[in-house]
This record gives structure tokens, C-alpha cells and sequence, in this order.
């Protein structure tokens, strides 16, 4: 914060705080000219106001809460760029990565700096590890018929990969459908771990320049013909022996795409080659869609969880994802 905005906020606050007790102060002497008990001569509904001073244990309260104003201010940060005399802060501010957060709770430790949010942080591991520990020594094959294990990992995802892949788990554009048996790298209870742990960086290549617009509308053809569908155009619903034609030039081609799709077009998890004969596309699968993930390729990443949650509670996160694909 500028030295400027810093002195603004202080001299509003204690100008504030100032204004507060004159104010009160104001109330209560008596300016009216008018005798204490004596009526004011103002009446509503058969009230008549008399005047009075504001009852003594109100006066007590506005004065108290005027003290602990100030020195609320003087042991907490709250003029300004003033940090307070108990060196306090809620968090650690300007964190832009995990590395610097941890760098940043050390320096606290070192320094003194009393941190509120690592304070609960740290409140929330030592309450909740023997929990998290109890749970990772289960196999995930068991974690799944455990309602109250399924919970926390359903509170775990929505909280870390709700975004991405919704509230409801089944994605949307670019992001897999995680309640289904489709899988880009395997839906075992490890692979599933895997990908937790370390993340996952895809990429198919643009194909433009090896192919050109020709070229890319034939491999539309061949790749539509593996799902028994065919070009949408006018043209090639009017003549289906120029869509064949346009089907057998795209086949020719598909070798260069063969070598992560396989041959049969029915992809490769260990690569995460996506099945190409299937009617579930991650990013769409209209020719416009295909079209432009040939042309201008497609790159797809899945963040490593293993620094942000840790391997414990991947574990129950695992659970809760392996158990929405597999039958109740």
C-alpha cells in the first residue's frame, strides 16, 4: 500500500473514532434551554418525550467500545501500512505459488509473525491426520463401500476438482467425464492415483501443415467413418460415393495418426491417445470440431495434486472418483 492511501485510512479511522466520542460527548450536555425531567413538548401516540440524558450504562458501553477501538488498533494491523505491536496478520499475502506460501510460513516461524491461517492450518493437520492416516492404509477397493470415506473425498473433490470437471463429475469441454468407463490413461484405482499425484500433460499435435485443408477434411471423413458417421455437408449426404472417396484418401492418411491411435483408431492409455470409435469426444465430435483439433492440435493438462493435498488424501479423493464409474 502507497504512503498516500496508508495515511488516508488512518486519518479516517481515528477520525472516525474521534468523531465517535464528540459526538457523545455533544449528547450528552444539555443545549436545549430546556430543564433535565422537563417536557420537550414533542408527542406521538400519547408518548411525551422528556429530557433525559442517555441512560449511564449506555454512556459506559459507547466509551468502552470506543477504548477497545484503539487498542484494537494499536496490537492489530489496521492503520495502514502499521502491522501492530503483537505482529500479527491473517495470511500471508501476495502468495502466488505453493513454493513461496512455504517459504513465506518458515519466515513467520523465524520472525515471530503470529499467522492466523497457518495457525488453523496447522490446527486442522494435527486434528485430522489420524483420520486421513487410518484411512490410506485401506485399499481403495475397500474405501469404496465406506459411505463416511466416500464423503470426505467427495468434500476433498469439491473443493480441488470440482472446477474443472463440475460439481457433478462428468466434465465438460476438454475436461473428461469422470462417471463413465472411458478412460484417457486407465480408470484402475492406481492409474487414477497416478494421475492425481504427478498430473497429466496431452497433446495432439497440429496437422496442418503435414496435411493441408484437403487433407484434413479427409481425415475428418475417415474419422467420422469409425463411429458410422459421415461428412455433414450437403454434398456428401447427395453423393455417398464422394464421402467414400474422401473416406479412403483420409485412411491413407491416418497412418501418421495411427501411431498414438492405433491402426483400429481405438486409441492407447499409455499414452492417452484418445479411442476414436466411440461416441465420446473430449472436445466435441462434429466435423467442426475435428476439423479444428486437426488443424490446430489440442493441448490438455491436468495439475500434479501431490504437493496441494498430499498423498493421504489423494488416496480417499481416488476412492470417491474410482466409485463413480463402478457399478452400485
Amino acid at each position: 500500500m502507497s504512503s498516500f492511501w496508508s495515511i488516508w485510512i488512518t486519518v479516517i479511522t481515528l477520525g472516525s473514532i474521534l468523531g465517535c466520542f464528540l459526538l457523545l460527548r455533544w449528547c450528552l450536555s444539555n443545549k436545549t434551554g430546556i430543564a433535565e425531567g422537563e417536557n420537550m413538548h414533542h408527542e406521538f401516540d400519547g408518548i411525551i418525550e422528556l429530557n433525559n440524558q442517555l441512560p449511564r450504562w449506555w454512556t459506559i458501553l459507547f466509551y468502552i467500545c470506543i477504548v477497545w477501538a484503539l487498542i484494537y488498533l494499536v496490537l492489530y494491523p489496521g492503520l495502514g501500512n502499521y502491522k501492530g505491536l503483537i505482529n500479527w496478520q491473517s495470511s500471508n499475502q501476495n502468495i502466488q505459488s505453493l513454493a513461496e506460501s512455504r517459504a513465506a510460513t518458515e519466515a513467520n516461524k523465524t520472525n515471530g509473525v503470529i499467522n492466523q491461517y497457518d495457525r488453523e492450518v496447522k490446527f486442522a493437520n494435527d486434528l485430522f491426520a489420524p483420520i486421513f492416516e487410518a484411512y490410506y492404509k485401506q485399499p481403495i477397493t475397500d474405501l469404496v463401500k465406506d459411505p463416511e470415506a466416500l464423503k470426505i473425498g467427495q468434500r476433498l473433490y469439491s473443493q480441488n476438482c470440482s472446477q474443472c470437471h463440475g460439481s457433478d463429475a462428468r466434465g465438460q469441454r476438454g475436461f473428461p467425464n469422470l462417471t463413465d468407463d472411458d478412460w484417457l490413461y486407465g480408470g484402475s484405482p492406481e492409474k487414477i492415483t497416478e494421475t492425481l499425484i504427478y498430473g497429466r500433460r496431452a497433446m495432439m499435435p497440429a496437422q496442418l501443415a503435414v496435411h493441408g485443408e484437403d487433407g484434413i477434411e479427409e481425415l475428418v471423413a475417415y474419422v467420422l467413418s469409425l463411429s458410422d458417421r459421415k461428412l455433414s455437408a450437403q454434398k456428401y449426404i447427395d453423393d455417398p460415393s464422394l464421402n467414400q472417396s474422401m473416406v479412403d484418401g483420409g485412411q491413407a492418411r491416418f497412418a501418421v495418426c495411427a501411431a498414438c491411435h492405433g491402426q483400429n483408431g481405438k486409441g492407447n492409455q499409455l499414452i492417452g491417445a484418445p479411442n476414436l470409435t466411440d461416441e465420446i469426444w473430449l472436445y466435441g465430435g462434429t466435423d467442426k470440431s475435428i476439423t479444428e483439433t486437426l488443424r490446430y492440435g489440442r493441448n490438455g493438462v491436468m495439475p500434479a495434486f501431490k504437493k496441494t493435498l498430499g498423498e493421504k488424501k489423494i488416496h480417499l479423493v481416488s476412492a470417491y472418483v474410482y466409485s463413480l464409474s463402478q457399478d452400485k
